[in-house]
């Protein structure tokens, strides 16, 4: 058995992942690889809440604005970079840690991916046409009559991931989850999974809270910035699409970071659907550090002093 580990840190939306992967990484003296589908995104800070200026330069992280806004990044793009980076550090490390709520990219990096196949370009079409004359609602409704289990897990917010679903769905028959799903490649190193939990009000509190702070700290500017770009991939999410309604007259701002709000709250309830089907998490509370060192110096042995 490989004597090199990778600790990998899920949960919701503020629950407090950030904070944890610092202490571990102090801990177990290693580096952080983020599985955040938008902090690898340089030109969003505010909005995606990245780690700060003192913990990125205290701790080595990466796929954090590894990335421009205009590249279109997958999954299996997140799989090559941290594969790539974890053999970097376990050159000069026993341990590494990952950390994000994008379940999509942890189960590329634990798992692997089948092949999705290949869609004809009249479905793609299809699909395309439905978001440009019927918008995001549209897609919803599809993706809910058509492909319940992506509904219920999925980015619903997210028009390219929606389409992609659903034009999947229409060619093969199958869920885009079942190619997602069915493969399991082994990898060299071993995976130890810890989940981090709060009541759903407290979540829900953290989570509005969070939400004003990025307001007073400028997220309305950082939006501003980006209009031009508001097209792009990168910025179909949660605190920029209902900033960009404001900006155009559709939402008032009050009504903008309350929808932001709403939004973050949905958004961090289907992150926790995701990860509550997965059998091998060990559930902490966010401030349970003591009990989680102890845990893993178990599973895997204290750190070697250098």
């Amino acid at each position: 058995m490989s004597t090199k580990t990778v600790i990998i840190i899920v949960g919701p939306t503020a629950v407090g992942k950030t904070s944890l992967s610092v202490s571990l990484a102090k801990h177990f003296n290693t580096e952080i690889i983020s599985a955040d589908s938008r902090q690898c995104f340089k030109e969003l800070n505010i909005g995606v809440a990245k780690p700060t200026i003192e913990e990125q330069q205290n701790i080595p992280h990466h796929f954090i604005s590894s990335h421009a806004i205009n590249d279109f990044i997958t999954a299996a793009d997140f799989e090559t970079y941290a594969l790539e980076k974890l053999e970097e550090i376990f050159r000069s490390k026993d341990t590494a840690i990952v950390i994000g709520g994008t379940g999509l990219y942890i189960k590329a990096l634990m798992y692997g991916f089948d092949n999705i196949p290949e869609v004809p370009q009249l479905v793609r079409e299809d699909v395309q046409e439905l978001y440009q004359h019927s918008g995001l609602e549209a897609l919803k409704t599809a993706l809910i009559t058509e492909d319940p289990e992506y509904a219920r897990t999925g980015e619903m917010l997210n028009p390219q991931r929606m389409m992609r679903a659903l034009e999947v769905k229409r060619a093969s028959g199958y869920s885009i989850r079942h190619f997602q799903q069915a493969f399991r490649t082994k990898r060299n190193f071993r995976m130890i999974e810890l989940g981090l939990e709060l009541p759903r009000e407290t979540l829900y509190d953290k989570i509005n809270r969070r939400v004003d702070e990025m307001i007073r700290s400028g997220l309305q500017q950082e939006v501003r910035d980006l209009y031009s770009s508001r097209n792009l991939n990168a910025l179909q999410t949660v605190g920029y699409r209902e900033l960009f309604d404001q900006m155009e007259g559709r939402l008032t701002i009050d009504e903008a970071i309350n929808k932001i709000k709403q939004n973050t709250r949905h958004y961090a309830k289907r992150q926790m659907t995701w990860f509550k089907a997965d059998p091998v998490i060990t559930w902490f509370h966010p401030e349970e550090l003591e009990k989680i060192i102890e845990f893993l110096d178990k599973e895997i042995g204290p750190p070697k002093n250098e």
